[in-house]
């Protein structure tokens, strides 16, 4: 076990490095690291190529955290072990070894492997990140709120404290990925995703 769980984490990692977006992009011959917002997430590819790329991308994206710890799970039953390695999942799509450790902001992957692990809780987190898009127009407020929202709704139902502190861990990278989003809505340069 000792051997076989650095070896998970590691495929883990490696899964989440995979930028779906960056491919969608490259099959156009277009670089979106250099278009857009820049960034290789479903909302940026979704502006620069559309939303059926867009579609594509969230769902690469929350596929590969979603069949991460499903995959763990069967292997093993102890949410210490599944926490892992959806961290890892989760950080492989923040600094994708691909792209020389950069990435996206891993709202879609972390998406996917909460709605694993947390469904309920995540459920009540995709209602928050909804009704902040619909009133603000704002993909990135509707992120940050969810990412502030899910760790209280974990502890709000009692689940398992690894995934307590994942919902926390990513919550905190969450928001620090989003740094210059907060400024852009500060100053009011931040683009809206729904035009009203």
């Amino acid at each position: 076990m000792l051997t076989e769980i650095p070896a998970l984490c590691l495929i883990s990692y490696l899964i989440g490095s995979i930028p779906f977006g960056i491919l969608l992009a490259r099959a156009q011959r277009i670089d979106i690291q250099k278009q857009g917002s820049g960034n290789i997430g479903a909302t940026n590819v979704a502006r620069v190529l559309g939303k059926k790329a867009g579609l594509l991308t969230l769902l690469g994206d929350v596929l590969k955290g979603l069949l991460v710890v499903f995959g763990t799970s069967l292997l093993y039953e102890e949410p210490i072990v599944i926490a892992l390695t959806g961290l890892m999942v989760f950080l492989g799509h923040l600094y994708s070894i691909f792209l020389k450790f950069k990435g996206g902001k891993g709202v879609a992957t972390s998406l996917g492997l909460f709605s694993y692990i947390m469904p309920w809780a995540t459920l009540c987190a995709v209602g928050v990140f909804s009704a902040c898009l619909w009133i603000s127009g704002y993909v990135s407020i509707g992120s940050i709120m969810a990412a502030i929202s899910l760790p209280l709704l974990a502890i709000y139902f009692k689940l398992p404290p690894p995934y307590i502190y994942l919902a926390v861990i990513v919550g905190l990278f969450t928001l620090q990925k989003h740094y210059h989003n907060i400024l852009r809505l500060i100053e009011g340069t931040e683009a809206k995703f729904l035009r009203k």
